[in-house]
C-alpha cells in the first residue's frame, strides 16, 4: 500500500499519526469519528481528557521532569479538513481513507486534497503527546472541528477551558513563517428565483465546461491571481449570449475556502450557430490561455453535444444573472498600506449553481480590516439585489491583530535563528486561523502560528514537504524545550 511508504518517513512518529488519523473521514461538520479517535487516543495515554458540547478535544499533560512548574502551552490545530478531489477520481469522502503516495520530496494524495492542512499539525501535538523521553512544559493540547467552513469549534470554545497563557497554532504553511496576525472573514450567499420557459424548437443541448486551472486556497494563495472557473464561465456566458445562447444549468465551484477549479453549463444553441459559437470560444480560450499562461497553463475549454434541456432560463431573466455574477468582485480588492505585500481585503466567488428556476451564488469576503470587509460584502449584496435576489452575511468571524513585541515572538525568533542561522519571516497573513477567535475568551493570551511546508491546500494538488516536516519538527522540539 502506498501509505505504508509515508509510514516508513522520519520522523515516524508523526507519519504514523498522520496516516492513522488519514483513515478516518473527516470533512467540516462531519468530524464526529475524528473526534472519537482523539478521544480515544488521549485516553489511552492515561491523559486527562475532555470533549466540549462541540466536539473540540482538550488533552492536558504535565510537564516532563523538571519543567512541572513551567508556563503551560496550548498546542492547537484543527481536527477537519477539506474534501476535494479531481473530476476523474472515484473516491468517497465519507467512507475511504486518503490515499498517499511519496513522490520525491512530496507526500500527496491520489486525486483528491491531502489533508496535511492541519493535519500534519494534528500528528504533531500527537507526537508530544505520546513522547516519553521529550523536554517540554505543561501542554494542552486543543482539537477543534469545523476550522474550514466556519470556525465554528473555536467560536464554542468556552472560556476557563484553557490555562497557559501561550498559544502555539501549528496551521501554517511555510517552514521559515511565524505568523502573528490574521484576516477576518464573512460568508455572503446570495439566492433568487426566475422564469423558466420551454426551450424554443430549433436548438440543440451542448455542454460547456471549464476544466484544468489549478484552484487553491483562496486566503493563502489568493494574491497569486489564479483563475476562478466561475467567473470565467460566466465570460463564456455572456459570449454565448451574442449567439442566441440560452441557459439551462450553471454548476461551478465547491467550497467558499477552494478558488474554483471546474464549472460546467448546459445550454441551448440555436441549430446553425454551433460553428460560430465554436469559433468565438476558440478564440476566447486562446485569449485565457495567454491571461492564465503562468497560472493555471492546463486551463481548457469545451463545447459539447449533449441532450437538449427540457427547459431555459428567460431572456431576461438571463442577461441580469450573467451581469450580476460579472459585476461580482472576485479576487484582490485592496492591498494593506501599512504591512509589504499583505493583501488586506479579498473576495473568492465560490460556488455557482443555477437551475431548476433556483440559483445560488457563495462567496467567501476576507478582511483584515472589519469596516472594509463589510463594504466588500457591501458590494457583493448590491450586485444581486439590484436583480431581486436576497443575500445573507453569516459566519463571520474576527481578524487577529498582530502583537509582534510578544515574548513568545521573541523566542519563536531567536530559536529558529540559533537553529538554522537564518531570519525567521515574521508576518500577518490573508488566510483565516482560529487565533483571533480563541483570543476573544483567552484576551490576555500570546500565540504564534507556524508549521511545515504544504503546497496546494485546499486543491487536489495538496503536497507536503518531507524535508521541511524534519525541519519543523526539530523547530518545535526546540521550542518546548525552551518555554
Amino acid at each position: 500500500m502506498t501509505n505504508e511508504a509515508v509510514r516508513a518517513l522520519e520522523p515516524k512518529a508523526i507519519w504514523n499519526h498522520f496516516a492513522d488519523l488519514n483513515a478516518i473521514p473527516r470533512a467540516s461538520k462531519k468530524e464526529a469519528r475524528a473526534t472519537a479517535f482523539m478521544k480515544a487516543f488521549g485516553e489511552s495515554l492515561g491523559l486527562p481528557t475532555h470533549v466540549d458540547p462541540a466536539g473540540n478535544v482538550i488533552i492536558k499533560k504535565p510537564g516532563s521532569k523538571g519543567k512541572e512548574k513551567n508556563l503551560a502551552v496550548v498546542l492547537q490545530g484543527h481536527l477537519d479538513m477539506v474534501h476535494q478531489k479531481n473530476a476523474g477520481t472515484a473516491f468517497n469522502f465519507d467512507t475511504d481513507g486518503i490515499k498517499m503516495k511519496v513522490d520525491g520530496d512530496w507526500v500527496k494524495a491520489e486525486g483528491t486534497t491531502l489533508g496535511a492542512d492541519n493535519g500534519l499539525g494534528v500528528a504533531s501535538i500527537m507526537a508530544v503527546l505520546a513522547s516519553t523521553n521529550m523536554p517540554h512544559p505543561p501542554i494542552e493540547a486543543l482539537f477543534t472541528v469545523d476550522e474550514e467552513t466556519g470556525m465554528t469549534g473555536a467560536f464554542e470554545l468556552k472560556g476557563g477551558l484553557l490555562s497557559a497563557p501561550i498559544l502555539l497554532n501549528l496551521d501554517t504553511e511555510d517552514d521559515d513563517e511565524l505568523t502573528i496576525g490574521c484576516a477576518g472573514g464573512v460568508d455572503v450567499t446570495a439566492k433568487g428565483t426566475y422564469t423558466e420557459e420551454p426551450t424554443p424548437a430549433g436548438h440543440a443541448g451542448h455542454l460547456l465546461s471549464v476544466t484544468g486551472l489549478n484552484g487553491g486556497h483562496s486566503g493563502a494563495e489568493i494574491h497569486l491571481g489564479l483563475g476562478n472557473a466561475n467567473k470565467i464561465m460566466n465570460r463564456l456566458l455572456l459570449a454565448a449570449q451574442e449567439h442566441g445562447m440560452r441557459a439551462a444549468s450553471v454548476d461551478g465551484g465547491g467550497l467558499r475556502n477552494a478558488i474554483p477549479r471546474e464549472s460546467k453549463a448546459v445550454i441551448a444553441l440555436p441549430t446553425g450557430k454551433e460553428q460560430a459559437l465554436g469559433q468565438a470560444l476558440k478564440q476566447l480560450e486562446a485569449d485565457l490561455k495567454a491571461e492564465y499562461r503562468s497560472t493555471d497553463p492546463h486551463l481548457k475549454v469545451e463545447l459539447a453535444k449533449a441532450d437538449a434541456p427540457a427547459k431555459v432560463m428567460s431572456i431576461k431573466d438571463q442577461q441580469r444573472f450573467l451581469l450580476a455574477v460579472q459585476a461580482c468582485p472576485d479576487g484582490i480588492f485592496r492591498m494593506s498600506p501599512d504591512v509589504p505585500g499583505l493583501v488586506q481585503t479579498s473576495n473568492n466567488t465560490a460556488r455557482v449553481q443555477l437551475g431548476g428556476g433556483k440559483w445560488t451564488v457563495m462567496c467567501l469576503t476576507r478582511g483584515s480590516v472589519e469596516s472594509e470587509k463589510m463594504d466588500q460584502a457591501a458590494t457583493i449584496r448590491a450586485a444581486f439585489e439590484l436583480i431581486g435576489g436576497q443575500v445573507e452575511c453569516t459566519g463571520g468571524y474576527p481578524g487577529w491583530a498582530p502583537k509582534p513585541d510578544a515574548p513568545i515572538v521573541k523566542l519563536m525568533a531567536d530559536t529558529y535563528q540559533d537553529l538554522f542561522k537564518e531570519k525567521l519571516k515574521v508576518l500577518a497573513i490573508h488566510a483565516g486561523l482560529e487565533c483571533g477567535i480563541i483570543g476573544r475568551n483567552y484576551p490576555d493570551m500570546q500565540m504564534v502560528s507556524f508549521g511545515p511546508t504544504i503546497k496546494g491546500p485546499h486543491s487536489p494538488d495538496e503536497r507536503a514537504s518531507i524535508k521541511s516536516l524534519r525541519k519543523f519538527w526539530k523547530y518545535l522540539q526546540e521550542v518546548l524545550e525552551r518555554l
